[in-house]
């Protein structure tokens, strides 16, 4: 198919997703499937009206950081992902909590991606944290942190979270463990 009718195509699918309430990044899903299946934009139009149809995943009670409430309905794919703290810099020191926390999150970004996932698939994130040598939680570092991945330029999604503070964590050096679940509907 020419350049033009594919970017016809994907007008067309853009155009059918918003119609039926669906954000505009499942125009390239849409008219891929219209490619497929050789229906054109007829095609495109329907597998919008069947995706808008399936059950989704539901957030609700929206927060800065995170939602209160995430419904996942039956169906769904789900990702866990064991606890994991951040890496010891090239000095061998470990950083502040915000840069603790941006290594652990580009860590899961990338595991996701390897996975076939991405950070807008996340729907609970599990913190366990401690106080640095000044004594003090460093709460406001790890918001910092937190907050370019999620309700950001690059995820726009966010998930349920928990922050609980502890009395130590088993790795030395740590000032936080996250575990996140991801899910996602399949297509």
């Amino acid at each position: 198919m020419p350049a033009t009718e594919r970017f016809k195509l994907r007008e067309a699918a853009s155009t059918s997703a918003l119609a039926v309430g669906l954000p505009a990044t499942f125009a390239v899903v849409l008219a891929s499937l219209a490619l497929l299946t050789g229906f054109g934009e007829t095609g495109t139009a329907k597998a919008a009206e069947i995706i808008a149809a399936a059950p989704a995943i539901a957030r609700h009670q929206e927060g800065r950081n995170f939602y209160n409430v995430i419904s996942i309905p039956p169906g769904a794919e789900t990702l866990y992902l064991s606890g994991a703290g951040a890496q010891p810099m090239a000095d061998g020191s470990w950083g502040s909590m915000e840069e603790q926390t941006i290594d652990i999150f580009n860590t899961y970004k990338a595991t996701l991606e390897e996975l076939g996932w991405s950070l807008e698939d996340i729907v609970q994130v599990r913190v366990f944290a401690i106080a640095g040598e000044d004594g003090e939680l460093d709460f406001a570092g790890f918001n910092t942190g937190y907050q370019q991945f999620f309700g950001s330029d690059i995820n726009p999604m966010k998930p349920v979270r928990s922050f609980v503070q502890v009395a130590d964590l088993v790795r030395k050096g740590w000032l936080a463990e996250v575990e996140i679940r991801a899910a996602r509907m399949p297509l």
